[in-house]
Protein backbone atom coordinates (compact mmCIF):
# COMPACT_ATOMS: atom_id res chain seq x y z
CA UNK A 1 0.00 0.00 0.00
CA UNK A 2 1.19 3.48 -0.68
CA UNK A 3 1.19 6.35 1.76
CA UNK A 4 -1.38 8.24 -0.29
CA UNK A 5 -3.84 5.39 -0.04
CA UNK A 6 -3.57 5.32 3.81
CA UNK A 7 -4.20 9.06 4.06
CA UNK A 8 -7.65 8.64 2.55
CA UNK A 9 -8.66 5.68 4.73
CA UNK A 10 -11.53 6.41 7.05
CA UNK A 11 -11.56 5.06 10.62
CA UNK A 12 -14.93 3.75 11.75
CA UNK A 13 -15.32 3.68 15.55
CA UNK A 14 -16.72 0.41 16.87
CA UNK A 15 -18.48 2.09 19.79
CA UNK A 16 -19.76 5.57 20.10
CA UNK A 17 -18.50 7.21 23.27
CA UNK A 18 -21.18 7.45 25.98
CA UNK A 19 -21.51 10.68 27.91
CA UNK A 20 -20.37 10.55 31.54
CA UNK A 21 -23.20 11.01 34.00
CA UNK A 22 -23.11 12.15 37.57
CA UNK A 23 -24.29 9.94 40.43
CA UNK A 24 -25.49 12.91 42.40
CA UNK A 25 -29.22 12.68 42.92
CA UNK A 26 -29.34 9.01 41.97
CA UNK A 27 -28.69 5.80 43.83
CA UNK A 28 -24.98 4.97 43.84
CA UNK A 29 -24.43 1.26 44.37
CA UNK A 30 -21.27 -0.20 45.80
CA UNK A 31 -20.79 -3.39 43.81
CA UNK A 32 -17.49 -4.38 45.39
CA UNK A 33 -17.55 -7.77 47.11
CA UNK A 34 -18.40 -7.72 50.79
CA UNK A 35 -15.45 -8.89 52.86
CA UNK A 36 -16.90 -8.51 56.34
CA UNK A 37 -19.31 -11.10 57.68
CA UNK A 38 -22.90 -10.05 58.24
CA UNK A 39 -23.85 -8.60 61.62
CA UNK A 40 -24.66 -11.30 64.12
CA UNK A 41 -27.58 -11.59 66.47
CA UNK A 42 -25.80 -12.26 69.73
CA UNK A 43 -28.15 -12.87 72.61
CA UNK A 44 -26.73 -13.16 76.06
CA UNK A 45 -28.71 -15.55 78.16
CA UNK A 46 -28.13 -13.53 81.27
CA UNK A 47 -30.64 -15.65 83.16
CA UNK A 48 -28.23 -18.58 82.82
CA UNK A 49 -25.19 -16.61 83.95
CA UNK A 50 -23.63 -18.14 87.03
CA UNK A 51 -21.63 -15.00 87.89
CA UNK A 52 -22.48 -11.29 87.66
CA UNK A 53 -20.54 -9.42 84.98
CA UNK A 54 -20.55 -5.71 84.12
CA UNK A 55 -22.65 -4.88 81.05
CA UNK A 56 -19.74 -3.27 79.15
CA UNK A 57 -17.46 -6.25 79.71
CA UNK A 58 -20.26 -8.66 78.82
CA UNK A 59 -20.96 -6.80 75.59
CA UNK A 60 -17.27 -7.01 74.66
CA UNK A 61 -17.17 -10.77 75.34
CA UNK A 62 -20.37 -11.38 73.33
CA UNK A 63 -18.98 -9.46 70.33
CA UNK A 64 -15.72 -11.42 70.47
CA UNK A 65 -17.52 -14.77 70.69
CA UNK A 66 -19.76 -13.92 67.72
CA UNK A 67 -16.83 -12.85 65.53
CA UNK A 68 -14.78 -15.88 66.54
CA UNK A 69 -17.58 -18.34 65.78
CA UNK A 70 -18.22 -16.74 62.37
CA UNK A 71 -14.51 -17.06 61.54
CA UNK A 72 -14.49 -20.65 62.79
CA UNK A 73 -17.36 -21.83 60.59
CA UNK A 74 -15.74 -20.12 57.60
CA UNK A 75 -12.49 -21.97 58.39
CA UNK A 76 -14.33 -25.29 58.70
CA UNK A 77 -15.94 -24.66 55.30
CA UNK A 78 -12.59 -23.84 53.68
CA UNK A 79 -13.44 -20.17 53.09
CA UNK A 80 -10.83 -18.74 55.45
CA UNK A 81 -7.28 -19.76 56.44
CA UNK A 82 -7.02 -21.35 59.88
CA UNK A 83 -4.04 -19.19 60.88
CA UNK A 84 -6.42 -16.26 61.46
CA UNK A 85 -7.60 -17.72 64.78
CA UNK A 86 -4.22 -18.97 66.00
CA UNK A 87 -4.02 -16.39 68.81
CA UNK A 88 -7.49 -17.18 70.10
CA UNK A 89 -7.55 -20.94 70.50
CA UNK A 90 -5.65 -23.63 72.33
CA UNK A 91 -3.54 -26.08 70.28
CA UNK A 92 -6.18 -28.86 70.40
CA UNK A 93 -8.87 -26.60 68.90
CA UNK A 94 -6.40 -25.26 66.32
CA UNK A 95 -5.48 -28.82 65.27
CA UNK A 96 -9.18 -29.75 64.96
CA UNK A 97 -9.86 -26.69 62.77
CA UNK A 98 -6.80 -27.44 60.65
CA UNK A 99 -7.95 -31.02 60.07
CA UNK A 100 -11.49 -29.90 59.18
CA UNK A 101 -10.25 -27.23 56.80
CA UNK A 102 -7.77 -29.61 55.16
CA UNK A 103 -10.43 -32.31 54.71
CA UNK A 104 -12.92 -29.98 53.04
CA UNK A 105 -10.38 -28.25 50.79
CA UNK A 106 -8.91 -31.61 49.75
CA UNK A 107 -12.37 -32.92 48.89
CA UNK A 108 -13.16 -29.77 46.88
CA UNK A 109 -9.71 -29.52 45.30
CA UNK A 110 -9.25 -25.92 46.47
CA UNK A 111 -7.02 -23.99 48.84
CA UNK A 112 -8.31 -22.28 52.02
CA UNK A 113 -9.88 -18.97 51.08
CA UNK A 114 -10.10 -19.85 47.36
CA UNK A 115 -13.41 -19.28 45.54
CA UNK A 116 -15.26 -22.58 45.23
CA UNK A 117 -17.61 -21.92 42.36
CA UNK A 118 -20.23 -19.54 41.02
CA UNK A 119 -22.74 -19.88 43.88
CA UNK A 120 -21.24 -21.68 46.87
CA UNK A 121 -23.30 -22.04 50.03
CA UNK A 122 -21.26 -20.02 52.50
CA UNK A 123 -21.77 -20.57 56.21
CA UNK A 124 -23.40 -17.72 58.12
CA UNK A 125 -23.81 -17.55 61.87
CA UNK A 126 -27.37 -16.32 62.29
CA UNK A 127 -27.56 -16.40 66.07
CA UNK A 128 -25.35 -16.86 69.12
CA UNK A 129 -26.26 -17.47 72.74
CA UNK A 130 -23.72 -17.02 75.49
CA UNK A 131 -23.67 -17.75 79.22
CA UNK A 132 -20.99 -16.70 81.69
CA UNK A 133 -20.10 -19.70 83.85
CA UNK A 134 -17.18 -18.01 85.65
CA UNK A 135 -15.70 -14.53 85.44
CA UNK A 136 -13.03 -16.01 83.16
CA UNK A 137 -15.17 -18.56 81.24
CA UNK A 138 -18.10 -18.32 78.84
CA UNK A 139 -20.00 -21.02 76.99
CA UNK A 140 -21.65 -20.31 73.67
CA UNK A 141 -23.88 -21.99 71.13
CA UNK A 142 -24.43 -20.81 67.58
CA UNK A 143 -27.02 -21.44 64.88
CA UNK A 144 -25.18 -21.70 61.55
CA UNK A 145 -26.85 -21.69 58.15
CA UNK A 146 -25.29 -23.29 55.04
CA UNK A 147 -27.68 -22.27 52.29
CA UNK A 148 -30.94 -24.01 53.27
CA UNK A 149 -29.33 -26.28 55.85
CA UNK A 150 -28.64 -25.51 59.49
CA UNK A 151 -26.05 -26.73 61.95
CA UNK A 152 -25.14 -26.01 65.54
CA UNK A 153 -21.78 -25.18 67.04
CA UNK A 154 -20.99 -25.11 70.74
CA UNK A 155 -17.83 -23.64 72.21
CA UNK A 156 -16.22 -22.81 75.51
CA UNK A 157 -13.95 -19.81 75.94
CA UNK A 158 -11.62 -19.16 78.85
CA UNK A 159 -9.08 -16.50 79.67
CA UNK A 160 -5.70 -18.11 78.96
CA UNK A 161 -2.55 -15.97 79.30
CA UNK A 162 -4.64 -12.77 79.65
CA UNK A 163 -6.61 -13.40 76.44
CA UNK A 164 -9.95 -15.01 75.62
CA UNK A 165 -9.27 -18.32 73.89
CA UNK A 166 -11.48 -21.12 72.62
CA UNK A 167 -10.66 -24.19 74.68
CA UNK A 168 -13.31 -26.55 73.29
CA UNK A 169 -15.55 -26.68 70.24
CA UNK A 170 -18.23 -29.17 69.20
CA UNK A 171 -20.00 -29.41 65.84
CA UNK A 172 -23.59 -30.57 65.50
Amino acid sequence: MSDTHCEHARVIPLRTPAPMTSVQGSLALDLTPRTAPPRLRVRSTRTLDLVPVAAAERSHVDAFVGRYLQATVEIAAGDRPVAQVLRHCVPEVYDDLTARSRAITTALGTAPGQVRGPHPARPVVVGVRTAMVRTDAVEASAHVRYGRRSRAVAARFEVVRDRWQCVAIAWG
